[in-house]
């Protein structure tokens, strides 16, 4: 491939804006330009949503006929003017914070869910990071973000005849997809080069323009480079080990080249998710060159403003090598570095890069390797960040969990991009036309839009639904299946009259899909109702090598096939991007019910509250900090992170409780309607849900909450640490790890008053500064009160000790051993214990 696919040669000089319209995503989410892509175009934008395709697909005497067109030319007029002020306008950012974030943010992740157009992406995490961007950009945060441009990418489904999942992998033409090479200042297309064992490796470098923000995008496939790594880049979550490892290194480590080749230094690293820590590796190795430092003072440097997101409730959810691939493919790269391969392994190791024990490396784990070299870290979710927690709990021992610093910033979806025309039309009236690009601390006054408005807008909603339901299944061939009825099948008894629950994510165990299948006769009452009637729409796909989860599917396509409800339960293809849209626009109620609490966040509930549409979830993730009785339902509302487990314990009762939320309120409620024909106790659960959730999770605030509360902040610590003060802050520090063995406790004594106790002990610190410990005292929970982290006070030297100290404390009244005293370290300058996390306790 050339560069010339890219050269606007058939363009007439009148439309050459058109390219840079075309290449800017910003369709993906602001609509008044698709009147002009379907005006070039009808056929093509339709089916595929693809304004680069729509401008690649066109003749040249086509466009040269519409640059004589008056009508056309006023239009793309128009959409050149909006673009332009888009552009130009300032934000939240420029107004608010400008410049304070100097060189930007670097964002790196595994995938991006930006349009069905780019497909980059296989499910939330990518989803996430698309609509950060797009806020992103909407907010005007300097952010540049960095990924994988696959050349197949996720793969695409299919059910057959006996509804099993088949997987299929077309190839994803570059020059049809919304992205350019990446060029120099000469014109040249930039190519990363990688040390692989034995070779190098050639990358190519792409460019896809989210708005304001760009997507910076990695391939291998360059001819130059051997058949199997040309096809690192294949597919994503796919293939051997050994491959996942190779695009790791190829997003990490290539991507922070990319953006060293393009002059860029981002003042804050932020990684999406363990995958991507070899970033954070390869900026402290080129800090290491360009300062002339060690590879420690430059870990020291920069860790202060990495970023580490994780979207994992379970160990085995981190990427985890065997050490001698860790060695393979990393030996290479640390010819040119200052790492040592004892420091690497020591950086990942599984055991928690703390263990005492001599050669204890485990395997190589990559979210170790995140912590090892991160400044801050955060969950997803009020409830993530305890289990958080608890997972990362061998990183840190002898640290208390409630300790252990995992923050959170509950994520949020990108408003814009999953609205309706209806909704929008509401939202418009209620709050004005940039209301998202506002820094909106609550939602609209939505008490000015009357009953019969947001009733009609959902009625409109549902019946779109439906018709898009019987297009798409008529696509998926339904008049075809054996022994089936196709009427049924192809969506004729669907009815937009009817209640529809929604379904529709990843098909895996934990996420429990057939949770509602649990009684399929208490289900199929429902369903065939005559007066109060429920229809289900679903869809989803189970991982390649996820046996368990297209098991899943199978069993709901067979019910959906049962006679007695065929028609009014189906099941919905090649679950993406399109399909998601159309799904949350439409439902009435969208049901997610994860095992508790292994559901980090779970943003698809999210996405259709900007359309009026309804919860039913479990209480966990985000909802467990949304519900409220009066907008929508909680399945065991309450429960806590204590109950993490991995059996099925609470499936049957949880059943239950669905069961009887539908039956005893969800369908009536829907169904009661008064003389107007309208359900006014749940119209009331429409407009306070939109009022009071809408902007309270959407990536508006999201992305705000990471700029204030985290890039902010690391921006003005990291900028302390420079390389004098790393290199000495390294120095103290190796001379600590040295002394603090002889760190001892020499006995405790209580002296019983009447409302409070004293107690005193002697600590022996044998050289380690007393400027560089705090002395604490620690109660946990009980029934004598809540857990209670007291700082003891030093008040004098010990006579014959050469560096003792004598420390005491008041405390309230509570049994023998309830207060146990510790050491650790105290250091303003470091976020602790994630930076040292050296602890000692009297035994």
């Amino acid at each position: 491939m050339t560069l010339a696919a890219y050269t606007p040669r058939h363009v007439p000089e009148a439309l050459s804006g058109l390219f840079d319209i075309a290449l800017d995503l910003r369709w993906t989410w602001h609509h008044g330009s698709d009147e002009l892509w379907r005006a070039i175009d009808q056929e093509v934008w339709d089916a595929t949503g693809n304004a680069w395709l729509v401008l690649n697909s066109v003749s040249g005497e086509c466009l040269e006929s519409l640059a004589q067109d008056p009508a056309f030319m006023a239009l793309y007029s128009r959409q050149l003017e909006s673009h332009r002020e888009f552009t130009e306008a300032p934000t939240w950012y420029s107004d608010t914070h400008p410049d304070e974030l100097g060189h930007g943010i670097a964002f790196f992740c595994m995938e991006y869910g930006l349009a069905e157009s780019l497909p980059l992406y296989s499910g939330g995490l990518g989803v996430l990071a698309g609509d950060f961007l797009k806020a992103s950009s909407d907010l005007g945060v300097p952010v540049t973000a960095v990924g994988l441009l696959y050349q197949q990418g996720y793969f695409r489904q299919a059910l057959n005849a006996q509804g099993e999942q088949q997987e299929f992998y077309p190839y994803n033409d570059p020059t049809m997809l919304p992205v350019s090479p990446l060029t120099d200042s000469d014109g040249q297309w930039i190519r990363i080069l990688l040390p692989f064992p034995g070779r190098e490796l050639r990358l190519r470098a792409w460019r896809a323009r989210v708005g304001r923000c760009q997507l910076l995008l990695l391939d291998s496939n360059d001819p130059r480079n051997e058949p199997g790594d040309r096809g690192i880049t294949s597919e994503l979550y796919g293939g051997t080990p050994e491959k996942r490892l190779q695009q790791e290194i190829v997003l990490g480590i290539g991507g922070w080249r990319l953006l060293s080749q393009l002059g860029l230094a981002p003042d804050i690293c932020h990684i999406n998710e363990g995958h991507s820590a070899f970033a954070f590796l390869e900026r402290a190795v080129s800090w290491a060159l360009t300062h002339d430092t060690d590879f420690d003072t430059a870990r020291v440097a920069n860790r202060a403003s990495n970023l580490f997101t994780t979207h994992t409730s379970v160990e085995a959810g981190f990427d985890q090598f065997p050490n001698d691939l860790i060695r393979l493919y990393l030996e290479p790269w640390m010819a040119e570095s200052h790492v040592s391969m004892k420091q690497l392994m020591k950086l990942g190791s599984s055991s928690g890069g703390h263990s005492q024990r001599v050669g204890d490396e485990g395997t190589f784990n990559m979210a170790y390797l995140g912590l090892n070299l991160c400044g801050r870290l955060n969950g997803v979710s009020a409830i993530h960040s305890e289990v958080t927690q608890a997972v990362l709990q061998p990183y840190f021992p002898r640290w208390p969990k409630s300790e252990i610093p995992a923050e959170y910033v509950t994520n949020g979806v990108h408003t814009p991009s999953w609205d309706s025309r209806e909704a929008d039309t509401v939202w418009t009236r209620a709050c004005g036309k940039d209301r998202w690009r506002r820094p909106m601390e609550s939602s609209c006054p939505m008490e000015c839009i009357s009953d019969e408005e947001l009733w009609g807008m959902r009625q409109k909603q549902r019946s779109h639904l439906v018709s898009y339901l019987r297009s798409k299944l008529q696509s998926q061939h339904c008049e075809h299946v054996p022994g089936g009825n196709p009427p049924a099948m192809c969506g004729l008894l669907l009815d937009s009259e009817t209640l529809t629950l929604g379904f529709a994510r990843r098909f895996t165990e934990y996420k429990r899909p057939d949770l509602l299948l649990t009684d399929t006769d208490r289900l199929a009452a429902l369903i065939n109702d005559r007066d109060r009637p429920l229809q289900i729409v679903l869809a989803g796909k189970a991982h390649p090598r996820d046996d368990y989860g297209k098991v899943l599917i199978r069993r709901w396509r067979e019910f959906a096939t049962r006679p007695d409800v065929e028609g009014k339960v189906v099941f919905i293809e090649d679950y993406d991007l399109a399909v998601a849209a159309h799904l949350v626009q439409g439902v009435d109620v969208w049901l997610n019910n994860p095992r508790h609490p292994w559901e980090a966040c779970g943003t698809s509930g999210m996405k259709v509250l900007v359309n009026g549409g309804l919860n039913l979830s479990q209480y966990d993730g985000w909802w467990a900090e949304a519900w409220t009785p009066e907008l929508g339902w909680a399945i065991r509302p309450g429960a806590t992170v204590e109950e993490l487990s991995q059996n099925n314990e609470h499936d049957f009762s949880d059943a239950n409780e669905l069961y009887d939320l539908l039956e005893g309120s969800v369908i009536p409620e829907f169904y009661d309607v008064d003389e107007e024909a309208r359900p006014k106790a749940w119209i009331n659960r429409i407009r306070g849900s939109m009022n009071r959730l809408t902007a309270r999770y959407s990536a508006n605030r999201m992305v705000r909450e990471y700029t204030e509360n985290f890039y902010l902040p690391m921006v003005s610590t990291g900028s302390e640490r420079s390389a004098d003060e790393a290199r000495a802050m390294v120095e103290e520090y190796r001379q600590l790890e040295c002394d603090w063995p002889k760190l001892r406790f020499a006995g405790m004594e209580v002296e019983e008053g009447r409302e409070v106790d004293t107690i005193k002990v002697n600590a022996f610190l044998n050289g380690v500064s007393e400027e560089r410990i705090r002395v604490e005292l620690v109660a946990e929970e009980s029934d004598y009160g809540p857990r209670e982290v007291i700082e003891m006070q030093r008040i004098h030297s010990l006579e014959g000790a050469v560096h003792g100290f004598a420390y005491q404390a008041c405390v309230s009244k509570r049994p023998a051993g309830h207060f146990t005293p510790r050491i650790r370290v105290q250091d303003d300058r470091l976020n602790l214990p994630l930076e040292n996390a050296s602890i000692l306790w009297l035994k």
